[in-house]
Parts: C-alpha cells; structure tokens; sequence
C-alpha cells in the first residue's frame, strides 16, 4: 500500500503569490482576513451563521472573502454592495490568490480541501459535512486535530461555536503560527508525480509478464 495524497493544482503547490497581491485581486486593505469556502454547491450551516454574523467581521476589523456556493450568492451579492470590508462570490476560481490573501480559513473536510490547506499551510477550523459517506469529512479533520493542525466544530455546533473559535484564533497569532507550521508538515507535495510513477511502474511489470 502506497500513500500518494492528492494531486494538487502546480498554481497552489508553487504559490509565490503574496498577501498584499491576493488583498490587491480581491479589492481588500491589508487588515486580517478570514477565508471561508463552502464548496460548489454552498453549506448551509456556514453560511447562514457567517450571514447572521456579519457585521461582527466590521466590528473586529476583519476583511472576509467568502465562497458562497451557487443557492447562496445573490443573498451574499447584496451584502457585499454596500460593505467593503467584504468579497464574496459562488465560485473562486484563482484559489492561489484566496489563499495567499487568507490568514485564515473556514471550510468542509473533503479530501481534496484538506490536502490544498495542508499545501499551502493555512490555520483553518474544519466544519465537516455531516452526511458523508461513512462521515469521512469528520475522520478527515480529526486526522489533523490530532496533530494540532486544525480546529473542528461539528455541523450541528457552527451557529454557537463559529464566531467565537473564529474569534479567538484569529486574534491569537502564535496558535495559528502553530497550527500552519503543524499543517504543513503534513502535506504531500509531490502526489501528482507519485502516482504517475507508480501507474508506469505497474505497467512495466505486466508488459514484462
């Protein structure tokens, strides 16, 4: 058994970009800067408590950029007209740039979101989604909780617990120096060409068969 990890876009494994260039692409100051993704089709529970929370990023002094998903967009569009502290859209489509901005993130724990934050380093608090297949998203994040490489709040916790973890890490600089550093050692850099290697290898052993 041979643990590859998952292929990682060469954009997000050689970022180069820096935070006052991701600030720049998404029209933000150079303020902390909160990075919450909510996969394509949006979760639910992060964004309705993002929603309710909104003005306590203003408050904080907190810039927010924030990946809707598609059903909740047009909501989060109206927010942002009139708030410039805040960037959101249903899509990303420059993750490298989200990232590079981020001091933090927010997101589920699919494997491919867990195997991009541990690339690129970033503190996160992973909220899993709760009816996965064999709840793997929760297995995933604890795998990195163990190691003090993330926080976790469980699904049905988000509207009591996210605004103050989010608070608290964001204002406490040395865990998420920790955490990053911790979360980076965990990453498979090189998964692509693993597994390519491995596919040619297995090959060349039946062809010789």
């Amino acid at each position: 058994l041979l643990m590859t990890g998952n292929p990682i876009r060469k954009e997000l494994a050689e970022n180069k970009i820096t935070k006052t260039e991701g600030l720049k692409f998404f029209g933000l100051k150079h303020e902390r800067t909160v990075l919450v993704v909510g996969g394509s089709l949006g979760a639910k529970s992060i964004n309705g408590t993002i929603l309710k929370n909104i003005d306590v990023f203003k408050k904080n002094n907190i810039q927010l950029i924030w990946q809707t998903g598609k059903t909740f967009a047009p909501e989060a569009a109206r927010l942002e007209e009139d708030k410039s502290h805040i960037w959101t859209n249903s899509f990303i489509n420059n993750m490298e740039y989200a990232y590079a901005a981020a001091d933090m993130v927010v997101s589920r724990a699919g494997a491919m979101a867990v195997s991009e934050l541990c690339v690129v380093g970033k503190a996160v608090i992973f909220v899993p989604y709760p009816h996965a297949a064999e709840d793997h998203q929760t297995a995933n994040a604890n795998a990195l909780v163990t190691k003090k490489a993330a926080l976790i709040i469980p699904d049905n916790q988000v509207d009591d617990k996210l605004m103050d973890t989010l608070l608290k890490l964001i204002n406490d600089e040395r865990l998420m120096d920790e955490m990053s550093g911790n979360i980076k050692e965990l990453a498979a850099m090189h998964a692509d060409e693993l597994i390519v290697s491995e596919i040619f290898k297995d090959l060349s052993t039946n062809l010789g068969d």
